[in-house]
């Protein structure tokens, strides 16, 4: 037994040595997380959140008041362009409409018998010149026959009175063609106005129908079939019949809310010059208070190929790549810190400095990560390097110029490494995390 307590002290005396023995190597070492740089593809994605919206909708307004007698599609369906989509109650436009091309069709009725009138007139007119040309003949023989004194003064006389007869039968045909021309022209004025009023009633019969002014779908119906409609405002009660949207939509990467596990693609096509207020959504230009709240800039995305299954309102989010290089350095975004190069400066002690009239200069803090390297003696330290990125991605960020790949460099923990000075002594901290299982439920 006693042997056993001595074997047992041996042992507990060893593990403590060891231990000593290990705490004095491992004291002035910081522990710390690496990496190593490394070539990869990055992406800057910015995301937001909206609506699905049509990149071109119009709200189908009542053109005429009455009561709607049929509305040909439901909503949710496509129309096209051109379609009728939608009818009011139209008997007196369309009596109307009747009653005036029946008024022209007895006015062409009218014409053409004017038209037979003024044939008839140019007739007579041309049977008058016939008798008026021998009457001239009859006339100029008699005054021959009476000159030699051949013709007695009677028959002379009645001549002359053939003849002046014939010439007011011809003036009188002339008159008779001018008025049936007239009368022609006034029945064609006529008809031309009533063909004018018939254009008016088929108008006033053309806004009793509602028809599609593109191709699209009914995204809404706030009336139906028996209801009345009136002429108004936009979006007043009982002024919009339906609204048809053509389907293009937002984004360059969207997951609609309402359609999971899909992913449509797309590219932007509108980005907002003015900020909106993130409370109201309305533009800074056009806020009349100074409070300084966050703001937003409106971004529109055209889907490059959309669906049926997309309809207005319908909660989105987007993902927008809005850079991307292919195999470029980078680095984990938690490795950057930022370096007080005046840390490194020496300081006096103990001795008074004299004053001067300009306070030292002092050298702005620097961006960079903290390198890990051995030493002449072979232990690890950091070296602080400045470094200039680009293009930042999820967890990485592109290295332009500082590090090499295949650097290691520091990468946490995040208290150590903003702790972390110049030229200390590190140790790699390759413990596993502890991962705290749920409890079931």
């Amino acid at each position: 037994m006693k042997k056993i307590l001595l074997i047992a002290l041996a042992v507990v005396v060893a593990a403590g040595l060891v231990a000593l023995f290990i705490y004095r190597q491992q004291a002035g070492y910081t522990k710390v997380l690496t990496a190593k740089i490394v070539k990869q593809d990055l992406s800057t994605v910015v995301s937001g959140t909206g609506q699905i919206k049509a990149k071109f909708y119009v709200n189908l307004g009542a053109t005429a008041m009455g009561r709607i007698t049929h509305l040909y599609v439901k909503e949710g369906e496509q129309v096209k362009k051109g379609q009728t989509v939608a009818t009011i109650e139209h008997v007196q436009q369309e009596a109307s409409v009747t009653g005036q091309q029946a008024a022209i069709a007895a006015a062409k009725t009218d014409i053409a018998s004017y038209i037979a009138a003024e044939k008839t007139a140019e007739a007579n007119l041309d049977h008058a010149k016939a008798d008026l040309e021998q009457k001239q003949l009859d006339w100029d023989r008699a005054q021959a026959l009476y000159k030699d004194g051949i013709l007695a003064k009677q028959d002379f006389d009645a001549k002359k009175a053939a003849y002046d007869l014939d010439v007011a039968s011809v003036a009188q045909a002339v008159a008779g063609v001018n008025q049936a021309k007239a009368q022609t022209d006034s029945a064609r004025g006529h008809m031309q106005t009533q063909v004018a009023m018939l254009s008016g009633d088929q108008n006033m019969l053309d806004l009793t129908s509602s028809v599609a002014p593109f191709d699209g779908i009914v995204t809404n119906e706030p009336l139906r079939e028996g209801e009345t409609v009136v002429e108004g405002i936009q979006n007043t009660e009982g002024s919009t019949i339906m609204t048809i949207a053509d389907m293009s939509v937002v984004t360059a990467e969207v997951k609609v809310d309402a359609i999971p596990n899909k992913v449509f693609k797309g590219h932007v096509t509108l980005v907002g010059d003015q900020a909106l207020l993130r409370s109201t959504g309305v533009a800074t230009s056009q806020s009349t208070t100074g409070t300084e709240e966050a703001k937003d800039f409106k971004v529109v995305v055209t889907i490059d190929d959309p669906t049926a299954e997309l309809r207005p309102g319908l909660s989105t989010t987007a993902k927008i790549t809005t850079a991307h290089k292919n195999s470029v350095l980078s680095l984990p975004i938690q490795a950057l810190t930022m370096y007080d190069p005046n840390d490194d400066k020496p300081k006096s002690e103990g001795a008074v400095q004299a004053a001067s009239s300009s306070p030292a200069a002092k050298s702005a803090p620097v961006q960079g990560v903290y390198t890990v390297d051995r030493d002449k003696s072979g232990k690890l330290r950091v070296k602080f390097v400045p470094v200039t990125t680009g293009i930042t991605g999820a967890t990485d960020i592109e290295v332009l110029s500082g590090l090499t790949e295949g650097q290691e460099i520091v990468t946490g923990p995040f208290k150590t490494l903003r702790a972390l000075k110049n030229g200390a002594l590190v140790k790699r901290d390759t413990e596993k995390p502890v991962v705290v299982s749920s409890p079931p439920s």
